[in-house]
């Protein structure tokens, strides 16, 4: 099988360090779609936060509700700036001694510096974790067949602007169960079962699993169709989370004052915030080349937004996860370089 690296196709990229592909991304695409594939994704990083306090401790750093979070349950939180940024993005996976922090390649040192300073006197003890545990996904509608202990994600709805005190329950908004697996963890997400595992022993876990091998490509092009955004790629220095629909998923409206809280609610409760996430379709014309992070989107001479992911898909063709101003309509005649694109209004 032929393996190639991500950064044998992007020496610079941030994603470096796993497999880009093992020779077919089309058809690994495929696998992902339609019954289920492994992708290493173990270059994330993993923050442990054991202690007596851990929940109560994150609970009033974040946008989550986290005081209550259990044994073998996992959610997603957010740490904001000041002025309601998102500064952070981690996915949260508790065992019953230590909260498992799982974020982007190169955010960890960023969020454990946060923590640190954040300590004081609480009864936590936060650690870089990243050279013990690695992060493996099973993607597809076949994930959940090979753990079948583990109850669907749910995600809770979003109130409306104005909702009452109280509306909201004193709970994770979103809520992932997790179970012991291979001396790590098994967490169900909504693209499949993603495991956090002792990397020690990632070589093992694949060979025993025996599930066919995904790259990092296809996983993205996945992640793509399902608008799932990522922090660094559909994120920038003045992202707010309602900007990169990141609310239902990783912030509680209704858990009082944490950093960056009163910008979320007044956000929510005006209903505007100034930009949007949206999915674009490329013509096909220009070029067949995935535009770089960060690419702008234009509206006649007009910068409007700027591109955050753009992958080749095995069905929809060239499309890209953009982030535009908010009153660009959806019919709007757009351009990324010489390609003109169109918004995705599903």
């Amino acid at each position: 099988m032929t393996t190639v690296m991500v950064e044998d196709l992007d020496p610079t990229s941030a994603d470096a360090g796993v497999p880009a592909h093992y020779g077919d991304p089309m058809r690994e695409q495929r696998t992902l779609a339609t019954a289920v594939g492994l992708v290493d994704r173990s270059n994330r990083d993993v923050i442990a936060v054991p202690g007596d306090e851990r929940a109560s401790w994150l609970h009033t750093l974040t946008s989550q509700h986290l005081s209550g979070l259990s044994e073998n349950q996992g959610t997603e939180l957010l740490v904001l700036s000041p002025n309601g940024h998102v500064e952070q993005h981690a996915f949260v996976t508790e065992d019953g001694t230590t909260a498992w922090l799982d974020t982007e390649p190169g955010a960890g040192a960023g969020l454990l510096k946060y923590l640190e300073m954040m300590r004081f006197f609480t009864r936590v003890e936060p650690r870089d974790a990243t050279s013990e545990i690695a992060v493996l996904s099973l993607v597809g509608p076949g994930a959940a067949d090979l753990f079948p202990g583990l109850a669907a994600p749910r995600l809770g709805a979003v109130p409306g602007p104005k909702f009452a005190s109280g509306e909201v329950s004193p709970e994770p908004t979103s809520l992932y169960a997790v179970e012991p697996f291979h001396g790590g963890l098994a967490r169900r997400v909504p693209l499949g079962v993603d495991l956090l595992v002792p990397r020690a022993a990632k070589r093992e876990v694949i060979e025993e699993l025996g599930v066919p091998l995904a790259g990092l490509l296809a996983y993205e092009a996945i992640r793509v169709e399902h608008r799932v955004p990522r922090l660094g790629w559909e994120t920038d220095h003045r992202t707010i989370p309602a900007e990169a629909d990141l609310v239902a998923a990783a912030v509680h409206l209704d858990k009082g004052c944490y950093r960056g809280q009163e910008t979320v609610a007044r956000v929510h409760h005006l209903g505007r915030p100034p930009r949007r996430l949206v999915l674009l379709h490329f013509d096909g014309i220009a070029t067949d080349q995935p535009p770089a992070q960060g690419t702008p989107v234009v509206s006649g001479e007009r910068e409007i937004g700027f591109i955050g992911t753009a992958v080749r898909h095995h069905e929809l063709g060239l499309v890209a996860l953009a982030v535009l101003k908010r009153n660009v309509p959806d019919d709007a005649a757009l351009k990324v370089g010489d390609s003109a694109v169109a918004i995705d209004p599903a």
